[in-house]
């Protein structure tokens, strides 16, 4: 039987979501309506996901704190939308969350996002499907945390860093949950908000391409894939679309339009849409190879590319290997994976990886798990560039150098990085043998600058 855990203050649906003013226009209505439809979406999957997520790890969020840290400061005209509705959290017997259902228009369903299980995470319904869209789902299994490990307190050379990472020196407004730094293969330091710890996770967003490309990577090694592949996009054989290959999706490289810069991809991360009606059917504007064009889109491509692999290999057998035991990639609700954003992963999970690229793709224990190679293939940025920045970018990764060289003083060339919307970061300096993860929930308007404090992480090693 359904447990009933917390439901917002009754508040009553806006007006405006079932009578609109005879002034707006039908477009109006239209779109107002489909904010409120986004907005109620994206609250059910950060409290399912948030929530979910953090417990499973032995860790706990309440609904207030997700709405102080992930709900709060995001993209207009959502952030004042999510303040509002109301929502209701349902558990199954054993205390796991089952759901999350927040009301938006009084003439429909309410969204829901379903936890299916530890390895798959929440999923969300489509805009005016029913609440019980996935059925029951099974009750997750018991907190992966046993033991909780110490926290590494970071050196004195590091503090100053450290504490200008907390205190908004690296940006005004930015807000940072957690620092860490791992050198010559063990942590060195690591500091945490009260409000988060070494089991509290956090969506990756953007991150997840670099999750992304070390999937596919796996699948390369393996002998399941190649990047020189076709990424089997369009409908007929023979259609140009069919050159796009893997490389040129992980590159943002595959020539094919996207209607708004950064590719929104609303419909699929809040609306309920599916990776394969929304990420896929795109036209090609430009030969592929040609252009860059920063399009989640491509990621999603690369991923579904290989697909076909991952009954016998999912994304949770590798984060097994690689001991990334606290993350999750998510899927839509036809199974997809929306792994251009919606992972959720803790800090030293992502230290985890960046110390897989430190390593050349090989484990400890000598088992190689990415390609020779694969490291130089990410982080060169050998196809076309982004305009208007320092970064340049490879193949799933930014770099901190662009071909015709590194803008970035006192970082070394071979330095790579994952990035992430609202602050999440992963630095990966072979040469120096350094990973630096920074995760925050920055919010709109505010920016945490992660080659500062790079730069200057780097510094206090060498004393």
């Amino acid at each position: 039987m359904k447990k009933l855990i917390l439901a917002a203050t009754a508040l009553a649906l806006t007006t405006s979501a079932t009578s609109p003013s005879v002034a707006q226009s039908a477009q109006e209505r239209l779109d107002e309506r489909y904010n409120r439809a986004l907005a109620a979406g994206y609250k059910a999957l950060f409290l399912c996901s948030a929530i979910s997520h953090a417990e499973a790890n032995g860790a706990s969020r309440s609904p207030e704190s997700v709405m102080q840290w992930e709900l709060t400061g995001i993209q207009a005209p959502l952030d004042q939308i999510v303040r509002e509705l109301p929502f209701e959290i349902l558990r199954h017997d054993n205390g796991t969350v089952e759901r999350v259902k927040v009301d938006w228009a009084e003439d429909s369903q309410p969204r829901a996002a379903i936890h299916l299980d530890n390895d798959r995470g929440c999923a969300l319904n489509p805009i005016m499907g029913p609440g019980h869209y996935y059925g029951r789902p099974a009750n997750p299994v018991q907190s992966r945390l046993r033991v909780p490990p110490p926290i590494n307190e970071a050196p004195r050379t590091l503090r100053p860093s450290f504490e200008g990472a907390f205190s908004g020196a690296y940006g005004e407004g930015a807000r940072t949950t957690v620092v860490l730094v791992r050198y010559k293969g063990k942590t060195v330091g690591e500091r945490y908000i009260k409000e988060f710890d070494y089991g509290t996770p956090q969506r990756t967003w953007s991150v997840a391409k670099s999750i992304a490309a070390t999937v596919i990577g796996a699948a390369v090694q393996r002998g399941d894939a190649t990047v020189e592949s076709s990424a089997g996009l369009g409908f007929k054989r023979g259609e140009p679309r069919e050159e796009i290959t893997i490389d040129h999706a992980l590159r943002m490289a595959s020539g094919r339009y996207s209607d708004t810069p950064g590719n929104r991809t609303d419909p699929l991360y809040w609306g309920g849409a599916s990776v394969l009606e929304t990420a896929l059917g795109w036209p090609l504007v430009y030969k592929p190879g040609t252009v860059y064009r920063y399009a989640n889109n491509d990621t999603l491509a690369a991923v579904q590319a290989i697909a076909g692999t991952f009954d016998d290999h999912p994304p949770s057998e590798l984060f097994a290997k690689l001991g990334m035991t606290h993350t999750v990639a998510e899927i839509d609700w036809r199974g997809q994976y929306i792994m251009s954003s919606q992972a959720w992963t803790t800090a030293r999970d992502l230290a985890k990886l960046g110390q897989l690229y430190l390593d050349d793709g090989v484990l400890p224990d000598g088992t190689r798990i990415l390609p020779e190679g694969w490291v130089e293939y990410v982080s060169d940025p050998s196809g076309p560039q982004p305009e208007g920045t320092q970064w340049g970018y490879g193949a799933g990764w930014w770099t901190f150098r662009r071909p015709e060289g590194n803008a970035f003083e006192g970082i070394p060339d071979d330095a790579f990085a994952a990035r992430g919307n609202r602050g999440q970061y992963v630095v990966v300096v072979p040469s120096r043998d350094v990973v630096i993860v920074r995760r925050g929930e920055d919010m709109v308007g505010t920016r945490f600058d992660i080659a500062a404090f790079t730069r200057d992480v780097l510094a206090a090693l060498e004393e």
